[in-house]
């Protein structure tokens, strides 16, 4: 997975950027809806990263004292889908939890929703080829004039 980190108003510190990294990389375990072999392995997908996350942090304010002023935001780019999450806290790794687990949240649910999609479907070609005739498949002008009608 490829993570791009960009800071506002913070400074990025070595443990800071680890941390960051561990957090983002747990969700690639359930990336794994996203990632076709056949996108990568075409001549335009050559050398691309399967799952790409671009992450900015930072302060709002330079002043203020109170109330949530770090936030922070991702956006996890796949080759055919893009989720986004941003949370502002207190704490700057709070606030980076906040968006991971909004971020699992969000694959979570469209992991869910492939799989009934694709029953549906299937279902659906399965209910036409049933019901219509063979030879009323396909409307060819040449069929009517061969049969008659």
């Amino acid at each position: 997975m490829k993570i791009v980190i960009k800071t506002k108003n913070v400074k990025l510190t070595p443990a800071l950027e680890k941390w960051i990294e561990e957090k983002i990389n747990s969700l690639e375990k359930f990336s794994k809806v996203f990632q076709e072999d056949a996108y990568y392995n075409g001549f335009f997908g050559k050398g691309k990263p399967r799952v790409e996350a671009w992450i900015e942090i930072g302060r709002d304010t330079q002043r203020h004292k109170k109330g949530p002023f770090f936030f922070a935001e991702c956006q996890m780019r796949f080759p055919k889908k893009s989720l986004r999450s941003e949370a502002s806290s207190d704490n700057l790794r709070q606030a980076i939890t906040e968006v991971k687990d909004g971020l699992q949240r969000q694959l979570k649910q469209y992991k869910e929703k492939i799989p009934k999609s694709l029953t549906r479907r299937r279902q659906r070609v399965m209910k036409k080829e049933l019901k219509i005739d063979p030879g009323a498949r396909f409307y060819r002008k040449g069929r009517i004039r061969e049969e008659g009608i």
